[in-house]
């Protein structure tokens, strides 16, 4: 395996996190950097350089933004977050993966990318939807503001950083859980 190979699974794991967040908004950024000549795509991704599919996914990040801000469309929005992350994760996987065989690029696109990015589009959800029980959607603002927040710099230290990214995907994805374990319902004994 190649430094190339490598970086190419860094990037794309850090992206697929990303994507867990923000679903257009990693893609756009990939889209720029393919566009402006930063990063090199698969030859039968390439077309996410595209001028087309650069505004095409411009236009979709601005209104997933602004419609994450708007409370219970935000929530409406989360109920289909999960299986969109999952797929654009693994897309994001393809795209990005250099010199290796049809299946290992499948399975760590489906693993890894989509993997990651449901991951972190559930937790998400779950936190959007408890400050919705907890603030009457009043606090969906701030959590869409981090949540956009999150997405837009992990995608920037992909692009430029990929390794470092993996580094933070690991340690959002330690967070998750443990969360997840101390939110866990505890198994009860019967005696």
């Amino acid at each position: 395996m190649t430094v190339e190979t490598i970086i190419s699974i860094c990037l794309g794991i850090g992206l697929s996190a990303s994507v867990g967040f923000r679903i257009f908004l990693p893609l756009f950024v990939l889209s720029l950097a393919s566009y402006f000549n930063l990063w090199q795509l698969n030859e039968s991704w390439q077309w996410i350089g595209s001028t087309t599919a650069l505004i095409t996914l411009g236009v979709a990040t601005v209104v997933e933004i602004f419609a994450y801000f708007i409370p219970y469309i935000d929530n409406l929005l989360d109920s289909i977050a999960i299986p969109l992350a999952a797929l654009a994760g693994t897309v994001v996987m393809m795209s990005t993966i250099a010199d290796l065989s049809p299946v290992v690029t499948w399975s760590l696109a489906i693993i890894a990318g989509g993997g990651t990015a449901a991951a972190i589009a559930g937790t998400s959800s779950t936190t959007r939807l408890a400050s919705t029980v907890t603030t009457g959607g009043l606090g969906n603002p701030i959590v869409s503001s981090l949540e956009t927040g999150t997405a837009t710099i992990m995608s920037v230290i992909s692009i430029f950083l990929p390794i470092l990214a993996v580094i933070l995907v690991v340690i959002l994805l330690l967070i998750i859980f443990r969360l997840y374990k101390k939110f866990k319902p505890s198994k009860v004994k019967n005696h």
